[in-house]
């Protein structure tokens, strides 16, 4: 197939399980790039992220066979991505760095999560948190951050101080992060998932 650039992503898929090493770079210099900045985003270190891109696409190559051309090659390629990392930051437990990385990545995610999430449609994860604060934190949460009501409303309306309901807000969101924290395998699986998938 001397013209590969112009056929198909069915095609091309065809031709790189069959060993087309033509087809592969096709794939690799459409890819890269994408993966790169991911991966970058989520192990904060460009030398780390330039080696999980590598070993992305030599796992393409090696498991070509497996490959179904009528799946989508940015789903597997991401799938296969998303497991490096999740293997990367799993070495977390016993390594301080990396830890400390993984927390960064968390905080900002976290940060990206409370300023632009539609809490009415929100991640089970963070449904989850909000059930376990005590009655009056949950209800003053609710109120001002899914139901967007002002402090001095929710004043008016609970008959609280506003530096009572600041007080309220301040520790609901520190146990949003701590619930986060508690769970290094939910934090893993939502930063890979978060940054994979926009």
């Amino acid at each position: 197939m001397g013209n590969l650039h112009i056929v198909s992503e069915n095609e091309l898929l065809v031709e790189l399980k069959a060993g087309n090493q033509n087809a592969f770079n096709q794939f690799y210099g459409k890819y890269r790039f994408k993966v790169y900045q991911n991966l970058l985003r989520l192990v904060q270190d460009e030398d780390v992220a330039e080696d999980l891109l590598q070993n992305s696409f030599i796992k393409v190559w090696e498991k070509r066979e497996n490959i179904d051309p009528e799946r989508p090659f940015e789903n597997y390629l991401f799938r296969i991505a998303s497991n490096l990392v999740t293997d990367y930051y799993r070495k977390a437990a016993t390594d301080k760095k990396l830890q400390a990385k993984l927390m960064a990545v968390a905080t900002e995610l976290y940060e990206h999560i409370e300023a632009t999430i539609n809490f009415k449609e929100s991640n089970a994860i963070i449904q989850s948190a909000i059930e376990k604060l005590p009655p009056q934190r949950r209800r003053i949460f609710i109120m001002c951050k899914i139901e967007g009501k002002s402090y001095e409303e929710v004043s008016a309306q609970l008959g609280v101080s506003k530096s009572t309901i600041n007080d309220h807000i301040v520790k609901a969101t520190r146990a949003l992060r701590e619930h986060f924290f508690l769970s290094q395998e939910s934090i893993i699986m939502l930063i890979v998932a978060y940054y994979f998938n926009n």
